[in-house]
């Protein structure tokens, strides 16, 4: 064991947190850490080069993580067996193949490091370090997202009790955010809020490491994240002289038509308040310059906790749909549409999962 810590990121977001984490270490502690891209869901585009630009970390790697559907011969073993007892099999053997294809594209050696931070340990990275007997800290994909959606066990929906036993304690099985058997701890961002409490979660406030970081620091992550400062603060100098203001917060939500139908019916309800913007998700593949250019549009690449970094960039009201709004400081007022709202648009078993976790247990009892 030689090096001292290293992240694995699948989203701007999750790069975002780490520089929070790496920040809030003493300075000596700085330019010590490795940063793992992971290609898979996200095209980081330039970042990696920005993020050397700070000299906050030792090494910025990429990742060419595989989803599973990259290897069509593990498609057998997804398939209903019809029983609890011939699923179980399949899905060991699905569990130490999926880990041993995606050996091959990790690109460090794991056991070298002292401390491993992975964020979606849902991904193949997750089954890579359990096959591979690694410890390792799982860290929350989105703020406060484990109080929205309880992933663990809505994927395992049934006989959950049984899969945790040969996850956590056979490691025959994987099962993320906490209870793979070398997962040492989730890292959340509010305890208070998880419907489903777990002894492995462990608590760090993102606000805390915000309001911890002073200018110096804050100018460094805006170093990493933004692309054309100029541009931006252009952007917001112009949104000053502006009236009332709504920004909207798109995600990457069911299909691309609905997507644009529901985004075009939030643009049309609030336009009548002010002048809308649009700031459209990292991982969001609609074309909002082309289908939205009517609107005053952000960089999709920034997370939108940059904005907060702006003092002269205020909103009368901020639109989403799922997404946290809690960490935003530029709004006077928050609106979150929720499961309501995309009632109308998908059918609502899709986005009410905590809900399925909660009847699933009512029917077992």
């Amino acid at each position: 064991m030689s090096k001292e810590r290293i992240y694995v990121c699948h989203t701007y977001y999750h790069v975002y947190v780490t520089f929070l984490k790496e920040l809030n270490l003493p300075r000596e502690k700085w330019g010590q850490a490795t940063l793992l891209l992971s290609k898979m869901s996200t095209d980081f585009e330039q970042l990696k080069d920005r993020v050397e630009s700070t000299g906050l970390f030792e090494q910025v790697l990429e990742y060419d993580e595989k989803r599973e559907t990259f290897f069509p011969e593990l498609a057998k073993y997804r398939e209903d067996k019809g029983n609890i007892v011939f699923n179980m099999f399949s899905r060991i053997r699905f569990t130490k193949k999926l880990a041993k294809l995606n050996a091959p594209y990790v690109p460090v050696d794991f056991k070298e490091y002292g401390a491993i931070y992975v964020f979606y340990d849902s991904d193949p990275i997750g089954y890579y370090l359990n096959w591979k007997h690694i410890p390792y800290h799982a860290m929350e994909g989105g703020l406060n997202f484990q109080a929205q959606v309880d992933e663990a066990r809505y994927d395992n929906r049934g006989h959950f009790g049984l899969k945790v036993f040969f996850s956590r304690y056979l490691n025959l099985i994987f099962i993320q955010n906490g209870y793979g058997k070398y997962c040492i701890d989730m890292e959340v961002n509010d305890i208070s809020l998880i419907p489903y409490p777990f002894p492995r979660y462990v608590e760090q406030s993102r606000q805390a490491l915000v309001d911890a970081l002073d200018q110096e620091k804050k100018d460094l992550i805006l170093k990493a994240f933004i692309r054309d400062k100029e541009t931006l603060e252009r952007q917001i100098a112009e949104s000053s002289r502006m009236g009332d203001k709504i920004l909207v917060l798109t995600e990457p939500l069911c299909s691309l038509d609905v997507r644009e139908r529901i985004f075009r019916d939030i643009a049309e309800r609030y336009q009548k308040e002010g002048t809308v913007f649009f700031k459209p998700h990292p991982r969001d593949l609609l074309d909002y310059r082309t289908l939205f250019a009517e609107y005053p549009q952000f960089d999709p690449s920034i997370p939108m906790e940059m904005l907060n970094f702006f003092p002269g960039l205020r909103f009368r009201k901020v639109v989403g749909v799922f997404t946290e709004l809690c960490g935003i400081s530029f709004a006077e007022e928050k609106v979150s549409l929720g499961p309501d709202f995309m009632d109308q648009y998908e059918d609502p078993r899709i986005h009410r999962q905590n809900e399925q976790i909660e009847t699933a247990g009512a029917k077992r009892r």
